[in-house]
């Protein structure tokens, strides 16, 4: 199943200006639909959710339904969807909320593959309580959060893991399912920090193991907007600081104050915008050397691509009336778009001597980090900008990877992250402004 490529980018405004976006993991451009559905509700009559009167009403519908989009978006349930400002402040409400049980002995399980907001919210929290923080560490010859580690690093005191289902920084996907068997097994939780992964393949929370998933829809066409989803059962025991006459009921006790009905009407604009990925997509019979990669395509950490993933019951486009079937569709065409050209970028990249990458993992998201010889970061995306190139440079937030590896103090890396509406020829356009 291929993407149409002329369709999507044709609903993509900005890009009509013309730059090159390899800028994805820092935020990806909006979807028109998204920006009519922005529009369109602060054009309309909307009030504080209440029931005596239309305008409150609408509100009430607007949150409801976008609830239920990023339950279908990850495999959740809407009436366990949190929604907030960023990932980041719901990470923080999430770890200030269940710190409150935690004492001297307890402990908790932090990466140094993760971004900052999948560390520092823990750390902080751990040591407010008096609690242990104990650190996973990646293996930076290949990029792997090796798994063995954690059956030393979680025991009968673990009160909570923290894992990145996809590094910002090197694409890096870890094998969140098995770390949380074992942080189930000695009954502790488990928080995945899905920012990065959910914009480049399907998610299920459940198949992940996650007792607490966080994503940010700007990450994934939409607006500045972020939401952290359990099982309903799980948030019914937590109770966080609020005001006196907020919610009382979950998921509502959780949402500070009112919240942007405009930006929630974005935010299932864009789930519904990624339901229709594949819609018109055409499956290939068979592939070769420049086609598209079949659905279920992943990234090697030697820059070459297998097929493997499972495909959506038919292997065509599911009914109108099945969001989730048609996310799942449209995410794994996008996936597999994504990967022939990350695939394409490395073998790219390898062929300049000057070029050095980041490691990454045998299961990588199209997210790649490398410096350009002896060239501040810093310049060599700002070169890149000059010729219309959007990149990124530093440490992406990814601190404890960046000290890890020792390039923090020397600037970091240069990121180019695709996204599904990135193309070959613009792929080839890095690689010629980089030699």
């Amino acid at each position: 199943m291929t993407l149409d490529l002329a369709r999507i980018r044709s609903e993509y405004p900005a890009l009509a200006e013309g730059f090159v976006h390899f800028d994805g993991a820092g935020g990806t451009q909006p979807a028109a639909p998204v920006i009519d559905a922005i529009a369109a509700a602060m054009r309309t009559a909307v009030s504080n959710r209440g029931t005596s009167h239309e305008p409150a009403r609408r509100s009430g519908e607007i949150v409801a339904a976008a609830r239920a989009a990023v339950a279908d978006l990850v495999g959740g349930d809407p009436a366990g969807v949190v929604f907030g400002p960023s990932a980041t402040a719901l990470t923080y409400l999430v770890a200030r909320t269940l710190s409150r049980s935690w004492g001297p002995g307890d402990e908790v399980v932090v990466s140094r593959l993760d971004h900052d907001a999948n560390v520092r919210p823990w750390v902080q929290a751990a040591e407010a309580a008096g609690a242990t923080v104990r650190w996973a560490d990646i293996d930076l010859a290949t990029g792997e959060l090796p798994v063995a580690q954690y059956a030393d690093l979680v025991g009968p005191r673990t009160r909570l893991v923290a894992v990145t289902a996809a590094s910002n920084a090197i694409g890096t996907v870890p094998a969140v399912r098995d770390i949380a068997d074992v942080a189930h097994a000695n009954g502790a939780q488990v928080y995945v920090d899905g920012v990065h992964a959910t914009a480049h393949r399907p998610t299920d929370v459940a198949a992940l193991g996650a007792d607490y998933y966080v994503t940010s829809a700007y990450k994934w066409s939409g607006p500045h907007y972020a939401a952290v989803v359990a099982d309903p059962v799980t948030w019914e025991p937590l109770h966080p600081v609020k005001l006196i006459p907020s919610p009382a009921a979950a998921p509502d006790r959780f949402e500070y104050g009112t919240l942007s009905f405009e930006l929630l009407a974005g935010v299932t604009a864009a789930v519904d915008y990624l339901a229709g990925l594949a819609s018109g997509a055409a499956a290939p019979a068979g592939v070769s050397a420049g086609d598209p990669v079949p659905v279920g395509g992943s990234v090697s950490a030697g820059g070459s691509v297998s097929v493997g993933a499972s495909v959506p019951a038919g292997g065509g486009v599911p009914a109108p009336g099945d969001r989730r079937g048609r996310l799942l569709a449209g995410m794994a065409a996008a996936e597999a778009h994504e990967n022939e050209l990350a695939a394409r970028l490395l073998t790219g990249l390898k062929s300049i001597d000057s070029v050095t990458l980041c490691p990454a993992g045998s299961d990588r998201c199209p997210t790649i980090s490398f410096r350009l010889g002896d060239q501040a970061p810093a310049e060599t995306a700002r070169r890149l900008g000059e010729q219309g190139i959007c990149v990124s440079h530093g440490d992406y937030y990814a601190v404890e990877y960046f000290e890890a590896a020792g390039l923090r103090a020397t600037g970091g890396a240069v990121r180019a992250s695709l996204y599904h509406y990135n193309t070959a020829d613009e792929v080839d356009r890095l690689l010629a402004a980089l030699k």
